[in-house]
């Protein structure tokens, strides 16, 4: 589909942390920013309250207010930066006027991001009750020594603790974020982590291998720019890192990873992605289905569910200049970009990201001129398969090179 349609979910970026780990490229603000006297934590959150305004505004304007012909969304997700450092009050101030201004279906799922560190958990009781329902939780390893390497600040205790602590609170999902291919990481502790992490009884699994991107050389972090630059100290730690990657262990360790977690009773459903049945994300399904979202804060990216992508730039003073001006003036729109796809790039981009998925590319998709040559190459190449009604999915070796493929589609 290529025409403009309401968003079916918002995502909330929420951009501060306590400290900033070398290998993350989010937009996150870290150390005095966060918490303190100058913490700007409640200027973001004002900022965050008007813009959500001004996006409604624009929705309505539009396609009118939520109701019989504008469904309400079907999930939110918080996240960061670390939005468990956000208090319940503001949290629930959030998901209030989310509910007022776009609606929030009955049994809409609503994810915070939380660090799983004795200062930076937060009260999950207290967002609980505020609307959350989902808590994703950065663990990333349950290896002591990894989790000092990745700068990490919390224990393997404290993943545990965290898990047990929002299970009291009542949260009916809990999702573990783990990285592989990580510095110091062995196969043998890999294998640990994935142990550890399944005896917490996860209803949800993400798993990425660790990636060092250059947002700079990419050309992302302009004043309009979408990243913010990377400090020195973490460009060090990144080419060291670097260094101690291979491509062929981090294939083996997701083997394993498909494996292990197959005999626990979770299935893939995207490249990094594993759930039991029931339990899949349903606001990133939105992402890998091309259904419209919107988003709000700095960094944020939303779709139209069409041609049209758009971001706010990652600058915070920008971000808050426009939303909370200084002058009196009313808010306005932060500054950011967009792209319009053109009609190339609209196919390859669906077809990619139906790939990304188990459910896999539909016949009639996968036998359009522009997608069929790839799809044939992917066959020979043992890197695509049949799925249920004739859909091609990927193999397992087709997912361990699926850039190989997505390379030959754009």
């Amino acid at each position: 589909m290529t025409g403009r349609r309401p968003p079916v979910a918002l995502y909330v970026h929420l951009p501060f942390c306590v400290s900033l780990c070398p290998y993350c490229d989010f937009v996150v603000y870290s150390g005095a920013a966060a918490r303190g006297p100058r913490s700007r934590v409640a200027a973001l959150l004002d900022g965050l309250l008007a813009e959500i305004r001004l996006r409604a505004d624009l929705h309505d304007a539009e396609f009118g207010p939520p109701g019989p012909t504008r469904p309400p969304l079907a999930s939110v997700y918080l996240g960061g930066g670390t939005p468990s450092l956000v208090a319940p009050g503001r949290v629930g101030d959030l998901l209030d006027l989310v509910e007022r201004r776009f609606g929030l279906a009955s049994d809409a799922e609503v994810t915070l991001e939380a660090n799983p560190g004795p200062d930076e958990l937060g009260d999950l009781a207290g967002v609980r009750a505020a609307g959350v329902n989902r808590l994703s939780l950065g663990a990333q390893s349950l290896q002591a020594a990894e989790l000092r390497r990745l700068g990490r600040r919390h224990s393997p205790a404290d993943v545990s603790h965290a898990v047990s602590a929002a299970r009291t609170a009542g949260l009916p999902s809990v999702s573990l974020d783990l990285l592989y291919d990580v510095p110091g990481q062995t196969p043998d502790s890999w294998g640990a982590t994935l142990e550890a992490a399944l005896d917490l009884a996860p209803d949800h699994v993400s798993a990425y291998a660790l990636t060092l991107d250059d947002p700079e050389a990419e050309g992302l972090t302009g004043p309009l720019g979408d990243h913010l630059p990377t400090r020195p100290g973490a460009r060090r730690w990144r080419a060291a890192a670097a260094s101690e990657q291979d491509p062929d262990r981090a294939a083996a360790m997701y083997e394993h990873l498909d494996d292990r977690l197959a005999d626990a009773g979770f299935a893939w459903y995207e490249l990094s992605n594993f759930a039991p049945s029931g339990r899949q994300s349903r606001h990133n399904l939105a992402y890998w289905q091309r259904l419209p979202y919107e988003a709000v804060g700095p960094g944020a990216h939303a779709f139209d569910g069409g041609r049209v992508r758009r971001w706010n730039a990652a600058r915070l003073d920008g971000y808050l200049a426009a939303l909370r001006p200084g002058d009196g003036s009313r808010p306005r729109l932060p500054p950011g970009g967009c792209e319009a796809l053109d009609d190339r790039a609209v196919v390859a981009e669906t077809a990619i990201l139906a790939l990304r998925l188990a459910s896999g590319l539909t016949p009639e998709l996968a036998g359009t001129p522009a997608i069929a040559p790839a799809i044939a190459w992917g066959r020979e190449a043992g890197l695509v398969g049949e799925g249920p009604a004739g859909h091609a999915v990927l193999t397992r070796r087709g997912r361990l090179l699926s850039n190989e493929l997505f390379a030959r589609l754009v």
